[in-house]
C-alpha cells in the first residue's frame, strides 16, 4: 500500500476491471495491461490524458467534483466506492492512524451484559481490525475456535478449516476484504492494518488478490451459510451493529427466521452446549427420591 498516492492506486485497480466492451469499446488488438487504458479513461471522462496519467501517479490529487464523477461513471463505480473515491481525494482526507496514538478501546460493560443475556443469539464484538473481543455463550457453541483475542481476517484466510465450516467461504471472504478496504478509507498507513494486511498478502494467494481489486463495501446484514459438526448445515441471518461512542467496534449478532427447522437447529446447539446445573440428573441417572414403581401395576397384575 502507498500512503502517498491511495488515489491513483484505487484509480489503476478500478481500471483494470473493467473491460472495453463494457463501456462500448472495442476489445480487439494486443492490450498490455488488463481492462482499459488510461488514456482510454481519460477520452471516456473528457480529460485530457496528461491529466489523468497525473492523478494515477500522485502527482495531482485534487480533482474537482465533476471530475470524480465523470471518473466514477467511466469506472462503474456504485454508490459506495464512488462515496470511497470523493473521501480518497477530498481535502483534509487524511486523518491521524489510530494505531499509532489510540489506545485498544474497551468494549462497554453494557455491550457485554446485553450479549450474556441472548440466550437464543450467537452474538460478538469486534474491532475494527476484525479482532473478537467479547463472545457470549451461544457464540462460543457456534465457532469454538473464535476467542477474544484471535483475528477473523487471519483465520478465515488462514484456516483451512474455514472453508468446511463456511459454505460461503467465496462470498464471505469477499465482503471482509471489501469491508477492511471501506473502514481503511485514506488511512491506508495504519502501523497494524499494514502489518496485517502484509502478513495476509504474503501467506494467503486469495487475500492478496482481492485486496488489490480494491472493492469497497461497507460491513452490512448478511445470510452466513454455516456447518456445524453437531447440528449440520444453518443459514442465519448476520446484523453488523456500530457501537455508539466507541472508536470502531462493532456488534455482530446472528438470528435464525422464527419457527424455521434454522431456530430449531439454533435451539438445539444451545441446549447440546448448556452448562449443567450442579444437581442436574444425567440420562441413565436413577433419582434416589423417585418413587418406587411396582412394575406388575403397569402391566395391570
Amino acid at each position: 500500500m502507498d500512503a502517498n498516492n491511495v488515489l491513483g492506486e484505487f484509480l489503476r485497480a478500478r481500471r483494470e476491471l473493467v473491460r472495453p466492451e463494457d463501456v462500448g469499446l472495442s476489445g480487439g488488438g494486443l492490450r498490455r495491461v488488463p481492462g482499459l487504458r488510461r488514456e482510454e479513461v481519460a477520452t471516456l471522462a473528457g480529460i485530457s490524458s496528461d491529466y489523468y496519467l497525473r492523478l494515477e501517479q500522485g502527482r495531482d490529487r485534487n480533482p474537482s467534483a465533476q471530475v470524480l464523477e465523470a471518473l466514477a461513471r467511466v469506472l462503474r463505480l456504485d454508490a459506495d466506492a464512488t462515496r470511497h473515491l470523493v473521501g480518497l481525494a477530498g481535502p483534509g482526507r487524511r486523518p491521524a492512524s489510530r494505531g499509532r496514538t489510540a489506545r485498544p478501546t474497551p468494549v462497554p460493560t453494557s455491550i457485554r451484559q446485553l450479549i450474556d443475556g441472548w440466550p437464543t443469539n450467537p452474538a460478538y464484538v469486534q474491532n475494527q481490525y476484525a479482532e473478537v473481543l467479547a463472545v457470549n455463550a451461544l457464540y462460543s457453541a457456534l465457532a469454538p475456535h473464535h476467542v477474544p483475542g484471535v483475528n477473523l481476517l487471519r483465520t478465515v484466510f488462514l484456516d483451512p478449516g474455514e472453508r468446511e465450516r463456511h459454505r460461503d467461504w467465496e462470498d464471505l471472504t469477499a465482503g471482509v476484504v471489501a469491508s477492511l478496504r471501506a473502514r481503511a478509507g485514506a488511512d491506508v498507513d495504519d502501523p497494524r492494518l499494514v502489518e496485517l494486511v502484509g502478513e495476509l498478502s504474503l501467506r494467503s494467494e486469495r487475500f492478496r488478490s482481492l485486496w488489490a481489486r480494491h472493492d469497497v463495501l461497507p460491513m452490512r446484514a448478511r445470510v452466513s451459510r454455516m456447518t456445524h459438526p453437531q447440528v449440520g448445515d444453518l443459514d442465519l441471518y448476520c446484523d453488523k451493529l456500530d457501537v455508539g461512542g466507541s472508536d470502531g467496534l462493532t456488534l455482530v449478532v446472528f438470528h435464525a427466521e422464527p419457527g424455521s427447522r434454522n431456530a430449531e437447529l439454533l435451539g438445539l446447539l444451545g441446549s447440546l452446549n448448556a452448562p449443567q446445573s450442579e444437581g442436574h440428573m444425567n440420562i441413565g441417572e436413577q433419582h434416589t427420591d423417585a418413587p418406587h414403581v411396582d412394575e406388575k401395576s403397569i402391566d395391570g397384575q
